[in-house]
């Protein structure tokens, strides 16, 4: 199918991306500085039908992220995204995308692991790790899969669990913009993106209340909430078109609904349909 192969790699990149938002959960300690509570967050994937898409009719599929660790253990990331994409001229395809992701709490190393699978057949996998040098003036990447490669990145590039507290800090502070370069693993392991957040005026706690109920709503209701929209551009080409844009409900504790991907010729979007919310484990 004419998106299929496009749809695998690009929702990859959304996904791993989204895994940085929706599967993490971001608490404010006393102080006022963002933490990590772990949870277990599920969406029903849809075509957008509010937007134009070229070539695919429809898409039907789940998203499941699972979120463990501390600013002291790490943060690992588990992520799954099944989806069935029907093509205008009838013919369907299902893809399955997997990744793990591992970042130290202080954002030093970073490593990562996913797989495609067409139907039960594997594609592909990419599989590697990243480590900040002194001062944050470059990044040292090695990718085992899916060849053996050695980059050296230049600073500053923000892992994504950093790029997730960066945005809710900014929230939290009242700015509307935050820019930064975000390495994640994605593609084949070798790409740096240019990303910029847009983030909305702050929705107050009880606002706008979703028409789909899940378990643990009362506690997204009793806090704030904000709308943003990222969009990632290609490091290496010129131009001001995004890859991809990601947009979706940023709660102040992590939590993430209303998930739009925008791939360009069509977008997803996602409906958060379970949340589990799990202890977390305080420092030693």
């Amino acid at each position: 199918m004419k998106f299929s192969k496009k749809i695998a790699g690009l929702a990859l990149l959304g996904a791993l991306a989204l895994g940085a938002y929706s599967g993490s959960s971001l608490a404010l300690t006393p102080g006022g500085v963002a933490s990590l509570v772990p949870h277990r967050a599920v969406y029903e994937m849809t075509l957008d039908q509010s937007r134009p898409a070229t070539g695919v009719a429809g898409v039907r599929g789940r998203m499941v992220f699972e979120f463990a660790g501390s600013g002291c253990d790490g943060y690992t990331m588990n992520m799954r995204l099944v989806t069935r994409i029907e093509g205008e001229t009838g013919r369907a395809s299902t893809t399955d995308l997997r990744s793990s992701t591992w970042e130290e709490g202080h954002g030093k190393r970073f490593r990562f692991n996913s797989s495609q699978y067409r139907g039960e057949d594997l594609q592909e996998s990419t599989s590697g790790d990243a480590e900040r040098g002194a001062a944050d003036k470059e990044v040292d990447i090695h990718v085992s899969a899916p060849k053996n490669k050695e980059l050296k990145v230049p600073g500053p590039v923000l892992f994504p669990t950093q790029h997730s507290l960066a945005i809710l800090q900014a929230a939290i502070k009242g700015k509307s913009i935050v820019q930064a370069r975000v390495y994640d693993g994605s593609g084949k392991g070798d790409k740096v993106y240019s990303t910029t957040a847009f983030i909305g005026k702050p929705l107050k706690p009880g606002a706008k209340l979703p028409s789909k109920r899940v378990e643990n709503d009362k506690a997204l209701e009793k806090i704030s909430s904000w709308p943003v929209s990222i969009s990632y551009f290609d490091n290496e080409k010129e131009g001001t078109t995004p890859v991809y844009q990601l947009s979706f409900r940023f709660y102040e504790n992590g939590v993430s609904r209303e998930l739009v991907i925008d791939y360009g010729d069509f977008a997803i979007k996602g409906d958060l349909s379970s949340l589990e919310l799990m202890p977390s484990s305080a420092c030693k």
